[in-house]
């Protein structure tokens, strides 16, 4: 039997981790957030409902995986074979994998338009519009149906080129170089950002405990749906990830930088942005694409070398968004390998065909697209790999498999919290983003 492949070394795999979790929610929703939710009150809470899922749904994730040493479906499958059940398991089992895949191809059309970005603001055409209204227009055009195939296309290949050379030499390797230097350009930018005018006033407002945002249900909502979505549990990444770990690998210490990286991340983008639009006198409160391609780019044409500034923060966001990109797609490339046995240069290729032609054809509905994936498919993938975990396979089972390279036994607080608050909170999740219109 061909032996599976593996990461090379445990910070090969939290870099992994790291890279799947760091993407555009870090970059253009976090900073918003906090500026509209009580800026230092929607920082608190953030960082408690990171420390709650980092240290629940994450390493759940990551143990079910090593545990099955599969993906999704064989991993929901062995859970329910323990109750006879494992046909169920594995189509309850694709869920989280069409979801990763669905998911997947509305990023590839997000990382088409940070791609021409990124080579515009090489090229100066990035920053060529004359005021915002003009920057709306030009991203509407690019973000409207077949408005920009190509540079989708290079993005996808990207993507799929990183993949097709397997986790240790393809994923690992790629995550190696661009997490490190996605967090040199960012301390870069927030270097500059610290010395432009004006700027304190974003610090004073990130760092500042405003008490009424904390008795207002939005802060506690968002901030929830925030750190939810940022740190991946879907049932698919995270998992497919920790398939690839040996028994020796410390899951917990593992998990817990992940989230703390994921939250530096995140940390530092809202450390640029939001003093960088304080310099102005402006309050952000605009995230999604639009910060990222209309009123960011404006805002890097009105200061000084702003066009180096673009340069660097297209790159980085790049970076951020491919890390996240290969994440998404390992899932379903790693199934169609398993099952039907195919070579891993192979299952790229029938997944890549497949993710362009959708990709195309969904460009300028994108928005709807991530929505519903958001709102229903990812929490209840998280949640059906909390229940097949943690209720279906039980204590013990469970104890074993995140206590295996654990140098001392993990807390015993662990399974009541997971199976008591963790798996109830997926569900609150999907029940708010649905109430909301979305959340994450």
């Amino acid at each position: 039997m061909k032996k599976r492949e593996s990461f090379n070394n445990q910070w090969g795999f939290i870099l992994a981790c790291i890279g799947s979790a760091v993407g555009m929610g870090n970059i253009w929703m976090f900073p918003t957030r906090v500026s509209m939710y009580g800026g230092g009150a929607y920082l608190l809470l953030y960082i408690i409902f990171v420390a709650l899922i980092g240290f629940t749904g994450v390493i759940g994730e990551m143990s079910l995986g090593r545990a099955a040493k599969s993906g999704p479906i064989d991993a929901f499958g062995l859970a329910c074979e323990s109750k006879g059940k494992r046909k169920l398991g594995e189509i309850l089992g694709l869920i989280p994998v069409l979801g990763s895949l669905a998911m997947a191809i509305g990023y590839t059309v997000v990382m088409g338009w940070i791609l021409k970005y990124m080579i515009g603001s090489f090229t100066g055409s990035t920053l060529s519009p004359q005021d915002t209204a003009d920057f709306a227009g030009k991203f509407g055009n690019m973000a409207s149906s077949f408005g920009n195939n190509l540079w989708q296309f290079f993005a996808l290949a990207a993507g799929i080129g990183i993949l097709m050379f397997g986790v240790g030499r393809g994923i690992e390797k790629a995550n190696k170089i661009m997490m490190p230097v996605f967090f040199v350009l960012f301390i870069i930018l927030g270097i500059y950002v610290f010395f432009q005018p004006g700027s304190a006033d974003g610090y004073k407002y990130i760092f500042t405990i405003d008490t009424q945002y904390l008795f207002s249900p939005k802060t506690w909502v968002y901030a929830l749906g925030q750190a939810f979505f940022s740190l991946s549990v879907a049932g698919s990444g995270t998992l497919i990830y920790g398939s690839y770990l040996s028994d020796n690998e410390d899951i917990p210490k593992a998990a817990g930088r992940v989230a703390l990286f994921d939250t530096i991340a995140a940390m530092l983008a809202a450390l640029v942005i939001i003093p960088a639009m304080a310099t102005t006198g402006a309050r952000l409160n605009q995230g999604g694409p639009g910060l990222l391609f209309i009123y960011l780019p404006a805002l890097f044409k009105s200061m000084p070398g702003g066009y180096i500034i673009a340069v660097i923060f297209f790159i980085a966001v790049f970076l951020a968004g491919l890390s996240s990109l290969i994440n998404l797609y390992e899932a379903p490339v790693a199934t169609i390998q398993e099952k039907f046995k195919l070579n891993r240069k192979i299952s790229c290729s029938v997944i890549a065909v497949f993710a362009l032609i959708v990709s195309l054809c969904i460009q300028g509905i994108v928005s709807e697209w991530m929505d519903v994936l958001s709102i229903y498919i990812c929490p209840l993938g998280a949640g059906l790999a909390g229940i097949m975990f943690f209720w279906v396979l039980g204590k013990k089972y469970v104890e074993n498999q995140v206590n295996l390279g654990h140098t001392n036994k993990f807390t015993d607080k662990f399974y009541p919290v997971c199976k008591y608050i963790y798996c109830p909170v997926c569900i609150l999740v999907l029940i708010l983003g649905i109430v909301f219109g979305g959340i994450g």
